[in-house]
């Protein structure tokens, strides 16, 4: 029976990755920084699909918590879903350093991290893979949140191609506004978002899973996305770049506040 890692694993599209991969019979290691919330995930996930749940409390936010993560992740699982991140209000040079670097730990240090520590066993036995969850923002040039999203892009593909041939799958999956708490947390105004563009965990789960079947490197969860990412690739950067820092914003004496039209759920 396979087994498989999920971080940020108790709300959102985590906890979406969770209840479907029990209900496919996978066991789990699910991975959280709150432990009463963690238990109680695991404990409705065993009772209604009968699988192990094993629980890790770490903030990777943390040297300490990326330690006890990395330990488990190279124990062995046939499957990483590194979901955990976090969102912010702010400019660049308006949100305090120790945040910006808070997301390059989460979003990219872990990532790196937990990948490098799931591999070799990934590797020995020429199957499982890796789903890294970044978002359309990495197509965006947005401050730090698209920044970090978009190395995840880029390291997956490289990482995946080192692979290739192995048996051992990595796939991106980039969904854009998904209805979950991030919002909420990052205190994000989200009241001007159009209805069409909201997706549910369900979805950003269901073509994640279906995309890592079928080997491909990037998932992006429905057509609209798609074509979204297809234009904003097809405009020249610098325009695009004009236009991220203007669309959805309001302004606050010289400077506009960001936009909640380019701040995606992870």
């Amino acid at each position: 029976m396979s087994v498989a890692l999920v971080t940020g694993a108790t709300a959102g599209i985590g906890a979406a990755f969770a209840r479907r991969l029990a209900r496919d019979g996978t066991h789990l290691v699910l991975l959280a920084r709150d432990g009463d919330r963690l238990d109680a995930t695991a404990a409705e996930l065993r009772a209604e699909h009968g699988v192990t749940v094993e629980t890790v409390v770490a903030d990777l936010s943390t040297e300490d918590g990326l330690a006890v993560a990395e330990q488990r992740a190279a124990q062995g699982v046939d499957l990483l879903v590194n979901n955990a991140g976090f969102g912010h209000q702010g400019w660049f040079l308006d949100a305090p350093l120790d945040v910006e670097l808070k997301t390059m730990r989460v979003h990219c240090e872990a990532v790196l991290r937990l990948t490098y520590a799931a591999l070799p066993h990934m590797l020995q036995h020429g199957a499982g893979g890796v789903i890294n969850v970044a978002s359309i923002a990495a197509f965006v040039a947005r401050g730090t949140y698209g920044a970090s999203k978009a190395w995840v892009v880029s390291f997956s593909e490289s990482v995946a191609a080192e692979i290739v041939g192995s048996g051992v799958r990595i796939t991106t999956v980039c969904p854009g506004w998904v209805r979950t708490e991030f919002h909420d947390r990052a205190h994000l105004d989200v009241d001007n978002v159009p209805p069409y563009l909201w997706l549910k965990p369900e979805t950003v789960v269901d073509a994640a899973l279906r995309d890592f079947s079928r080997g491909r490197l990037v998932s992006i969860p429905t057509a609209r996305y798609k074509a979204i990412v297809g234009l904003n690739r097809a405009v020249p950067r610098r325009l695009a770049a004009a236009i991220s820092a203007r669309v959805g914003s309001r302004r606050t004496g010289h400077r506009a506040r960001r936009g909640p039209l380019l701040t995606p759920d992870v």
